[in-house]
């Protein structure tokens, strides 16, 4: 089949490539509507006890949460002097109608002591105003923040925005500004590291055209994703991010591979079809592993983690398309001027270093091959090594403490962040939060009156209050002080939780940012048992009908789960404890959002398996000629070695730059992804995958004759179709069956 598919992508050239051009052209236009189509939230649970709690209230007592907070500053003159109060009055007599349902400033008549004294400052040089947001929906309240932002600034006065809706809606807003920032610093980088690759102009575009095409077309797929289901801002950030750098390593594997197979035959026309049938395959494999990577994120219940699923599918399915169909029209086309436009210097390999000879190459006398011959000789030593690093390195990840995204993510200069921060500085009561609680039922007022009593006793409550009752349903507030994800306030809601009913209630639910937090967390961690299973399981069958044995698969997967908890503790060192905060400027929040371990765990380990995939479909393609397990593990790491530790640099380049961003998350997934791919590069498949197979041995090939015969028939491997193995993997496969 993938022999057919570089038959076709040849002939076709002209025809694929000029509907490239114009999908191009429709993604331009069409595609970049995706960011007016996205949703800025899906962090919450819908079926999670707090967000019933949420829509219980709001659909029987109408909403009347504070969504947007807005705080005004003078640093010369006060809040009673009559140009602050007609600045702020400006501002607020601009505001439509229709957008709001509720304003409250220290301007409104009728207000008590304790009221005005809450809206000014300590220093009487700032007040802030309280607005509820008119929409049924989020979005619709979204829509009318949008409407009314500018509306807020009140010129001469220092404006900053909080509240919920404000802080989603910047953290949206600099997430569509950071990725973008960071693909055009890496996009030049990659281009120069591209060129030093492969030592040319020509050979070095080939993958940025995949890159680039990959990321019109994620905007294509993404966008018609958000008609049948909700995509996130965040998805779109993370999937385009990651589309563009398997892409480019896709491309980076296809070229490759194309320049080799054209050295040998010097005909295009013989070339691609080889490049499909070898490399084309793998990229093919590997690109499924990926996929079943992102359908893990599908078993989370939060709409955020399940777009970042399907948009990641979305995304490696296009990136699939551009490596495997549109770039061998393209290479067709260029044909042995791939090799034009080349450095003023020595032919070099994908490496930088000089290209070993073929016989070298074939022999396994290359450096790659010489360090696997260095390990294999001590692989105890390097299995104990390695394995106690990682494992020190993971060890950090004991002291994990999960909370969730909030105004501490933002850059410490962003305005929904200052707000937050006077707030909680400058105003009495600022560092206050409540608790909500949905009372359903006929309560009378004694019953309710010792409920409120009982909450008000609690640890941590600062007051417990019927905020408004209408009918059954009694909407009761417990106030606390701190964060909402400071553990004395998880305590507080576990024992609001823990409280008995109040007689004559039917139902009592308990919501608010802090029980939010604890739901969702609880979300994420009762997922992460289903999701392995699932991606474990179906990776498990995919490599053994890649690699043709059971062994190889359940050491490929252990040894990813053991690099990627090194990385994951890495984060919690960098992050979570700060240690990184100097070096990557943010401050260190104390918690971590499981959300982004979650992504990290999932997108790095279908990145192990990509690059496990591409060693290992090498090392099989020699065992399979010659039988000897040791020779095999030399001649496959010499000829992956240099052009994996290419692919993870290039990769690294493009989440070094998504790390730079002024987003904790985006540095948190950026960073982690990072020091995932340069530890899979460099530790996993240099040092322990040589190791481990050498003191496996035959073992690794061990498959039972049943199992074999299946392999034969629906097996898929690297190099069958030909190449430089052609017609030598049946008698090779004759001769090692006796080690099986």
């Amino acid at each position: 089949m993938f022999s057919a598919l570089g038959a076709f992508g040849y002939r076709a050239r002209v025809w694929v490539l000029a509907g490239t051009v114009l999908f191009t052209a429709f993604a331009v236009w069409w595609g970049s509507g995706l960011f007016g189509a996205v949703s800025d939230g899906g962090f919450r649970d819908p079926a999670a006890e707090s967000s019933r709690a949420t829509d219980l209230i709001e659909d029987e007592l109408g909403h009347d949460a504070v969504d947007v907070i807005a705080v005004y500053r003078s640093s010369e003159i006060t809040v009673d002097n009559p140009t602050f109060a007609t600045a702020v009055q400006r501002a607020l007599d601009r505001i439509p109608d229709d957008a709001t349902t509720s304003i409250t400033s220290y301007l409104d008549e009728g207000l008590s002591e304790r009221e005005l004294g809450a809206l000014v400052s300590k220093d009487q040089h700032a007040t802030y105003v309280a607005i509820t947001l008119a929409g049924d929906t989020r979005e619709e309240r979204m829509a009318n923040f949008e409407e009314i932002h500018e509306d807020l600034d009140a010129g001469e006065l220092d404006t900053r925005l909080a509240g919920p809706v404000a802080i989603e809606s910047e953290l949206s807003a600099s997430a569509e500004s950071d990725v973008v920032r960071a693909e055009l610093i890496s996009l030049p980088i990659l281009l120069v590291l591209l060129v030093a690759i492969f030592g040319g102009v020509v050979a070095a575009l080939m993958p940025l055209a995949v890159g680039g095409l990959a990321i019109f077309g994620s905007l294509v797929l993404l966008r018609a994703l958000t008609y049948v289901t909700e995509v996130s801002v965040f998805a779109v950030n993370v999937a385009t991010i990651l589309g563009l750098g398997l892409a480019i390593d896709y491309g980076l594997f296809m070229v490759n591979r194309f320049r080799e197979e054209l050295s040998r035959s010097g005909d295009p026309a013989a070339a691609l079809p080889v490049t499909l049938a070898t490399a084309g395959r793998t990229v093919a494999f590997s690109g499924v592993t990926v996929l079943i990577a992102f359908g893990g994120l599908l078993f989370f219940p939060q709409p955020m983690l399940r777009s970042i699923g399907l948009g990641g599918i979305a995304v490696v399915l296009f990136d699939l398309v551009a490596a495997l169909v549109v770039l061998p029209a393209l290479l067709a086309v260029i044909g042995r001027r791939i090799d034009a436009l080349r450095l003023p210097w020595p032919r070099r390999s994908r490496t930088g270093a000089r290209t070993p000879s073929a016989t070298e190459a074939a022999d396994g006398n290359g450096p790659w091959a010489r360090l696997a011959h260095n390990v294999m000789r001590r692989p105890v030593r390097y299995v104990l090594a390695v394995g106690a690093l990682l494992l020190v390195s993971a060890s950090a990840l004991l002291s994990s403490q999960l909370g969730m995204t909030d105004h501490r993510y933002l850059s410490e200069d962003s305005d929904s962040r200052a707000a937050m921060t006077a707030l909680r500085e400058d105003f009495y009561g600022g560092g206050t939060g409540t608790i909500d609680v949905a009372v359903s039922g006929s309560v009378g007022d004694a019953d309710m009156a010792d409920y409120l009593e009982r909450l008000d006793a609690l640890d941590g409550a600062t007051g417990a209050t019927v905020a408004r009752a209408e009918g059954d349903v009694a909407h009761v507030t417990v106030g606390y002080e701190g964060e909402a994800d400071d553990p004395a306030t998880a305590d507080l809601v576990r024992d609001v939780r823990a409280e008995p009913e109040p007689s004559g209630a039917e139902e009592v639910l308990v919501g608010g940012a802090a029980a939010e937090q604890i739901d969702s967390v609880a979300a994420i961690v009762g997922a992460v048992p289903w999701t392995l299973v699932f991606v474990i399981a179906v990776t498990l069958m995919l490599l053994f009908l890649a690699f043709g044995s059971l062994v190889l698969p359940l050491k490929a997967v252990l040894m990813g789960f053991l690099s990627l908890g090194a990385s994951l503790g890495v984060v919690i060192w960098g992050f979570q404890e700060g240690h990184l905060a100097g070096v990557l400027g943010f401050d260190a929040v104390g918690t971590i959002d499981p959300t982004y371990l979650v992504l990290i765990l999932i997108v790095a380990f279908g990145l192990a398996m990509d690059y496990e995939l591409f060693l290992l479909s090498r090392v099989r393609e020699e065992y399979l000629a010659t039988g000897d397990n040791t020779r095999a593990v030399a001649v496959g790491l010499q000829r992956t070695g240099g052009i994996i530790t290419s692919a993870a640099l290039l990769l690294v380049v493009v989440l070094a730059a998504m790390g730079s961003s002024q987003l904790l998350f985006l540095k948190i997934i950026g960073v982690g992804l990072a020091v995932a791919v340069a530890v899979d590069a460099t530790l996993v498949r240099a040092l322990l995958v040589p190791a481990t197979m050498r003191l496996l041995g035959r073992a690794n090939w061990w498959l039972p004759r049943p199992l074999r015969r299946l392999h034969d028939r629906v097996g898929i491997t690297e190099g069958e179709s030909g190449g430089e193995t052609a017609g030598s993997d049946r008698p090779a496969e004759d001769r090692v069956t006796s080690v099986r």
